[in-house]
């Protein structure tokens, strides 16, 4: 009889496209496309950073020679993509009373039972993902064990800035917390564009800044009031900055929670930039994947010894990236 797994739907390319064909049902940060995806052929990249240097030029008489232009000083930095494989297993017993007795095996409904692990391993490495981005919007990527892969902070040689909202203080302006915000971030985009600036927000920010008698009472102007009985948890602009809250969390391997933003704290970031998030594919670690453009994942499928099951193989090599972790400000609610 046939091995149904020799078929070509069920090749390395297949199930390559198949995986990354699935819809991704977790990450905001995805849904915002923030973070521009780039493929690449190395499992390490390279980060070059230049600082224009721009001075007052002084006047001089006619015919004198005119001031010598200044090169931006260069600097290089080197990261290796982390690397993240999963496995699962498909067992006889999942696709058992598929087969007759004498008959060949039928492929449509084996490709069923691979959908499902398929599907139930991308949403583990889109949650991966989304705790990476994550990471890379608080300056830190962090491991599933909350070990350090990367600090921005450390690597960029920049500090980051905190600002706290006073939100317990009833007099607290906190429009002109939310210009501080901007300013800053206007300040450390070095020249690069923005469309405008979000805070992702934990529940515990959300709920004080939203019920501050400053933004309550901006509130009753907010479409006659509109925002008082709608849900505004995603998103309502307020002092030029897109407050919205975010609820992300993810257990690892020990059972342990973790919550992407802490309680009390939001993340504040400019959208619409050019060159300042990035999400850097390498390739699989496969013989046919060698020299070739990266893919968010990669999924593979081979035989279990004396044919005891089919094994699953996934993996992804992403690397999301903040260029400019200066334009990354921290909010504190108290």
């Amino acid at each position: 009889m046939q091995n149904p797994f020799d078929n070509p739907a069920f090749s390395m390319a297949s199930l390559t496209t198949a995986i990354n064909l699935i819809p991704n049902r977790y990450g905001r940060i995805e849904q915002l496309g923030l973070f521009t995806p780039r493929p690449v052929i190395q499992r390490n990249i390279v980060v070059e950073e230049m600082h224009g240097v721009l001075n007052l030029l002084p006047t001089r008489a006619p015919g004198s020679p005119g001031t010598v232009g200044t090169q931006g000083k260069r600097k290089v930095r080197s990261f290796v993509v982390p690397h993240i494989p999963h496995d699962d297993v498909v067992l006889p017993e999942e696709v058992q009373g598929i087969r007759a007795f004498g008959s060949e095996n039928q492929p449509e409904a084996i490709a069923g039972v691979m959908a499902r692990k398929l599907d139930t391993m991308r949403n583990k490495h889109a949650i991966t993902l989304e705790y990476l981005r994550m990471g890379a919007l608080k300056g830190q990527i962090l491991d599933a064990d909350g070990s350090v892969i990367y600090d921005l902070w450390n690597e960029f040689g920049v500090s980051q800035t905190a600002i706290n909202f006073q939100l317990s203080n009833a007099s607290t302006k906190v429009k002109n917390k939310c210009n501080e915000v901007l300013r800053t971030i206007e300040l450390k985009l070095s020249g690069e564009v923005a469309t405008g600036v979000r805070a992702l927000c934990s529940p515990a920010f959300f709920d004080a800044l939203t019920s501050h008698d400053n933004v309550e009472k901006a509130f009753t102007f907010y479409q006659q009031g509109a925002a008082l009985v709608n849900d505004t948890r995603n998103g309502f602009r307020f002092g030029g900055i897109v407050f919205e809250e975010y609820v992300g969390f993810a257990t690892d391997a020990a059972g342990q929670v973790r919550k992407f933003i802490p309680d009390g704290e939001a993340i504040a970031f400019p959208e619409g930039t050019l060159d300042t998030f990035a999400t850097y594919y390498a390739p699989a670690d496969f013989n046919e994947t060698v020299n070739t453009l990266g893919q968010p994942l990669y999924a593979k499928q081979e035989p279990r010894k004396f044919d005891r099951g089919t094994d699953l193989h996934t993996q992804s090599n992403p690397l999301p990236m903040c260029h400019r972790p200066g334009v990354l400000v921290r909010l504190t609610a108290a």
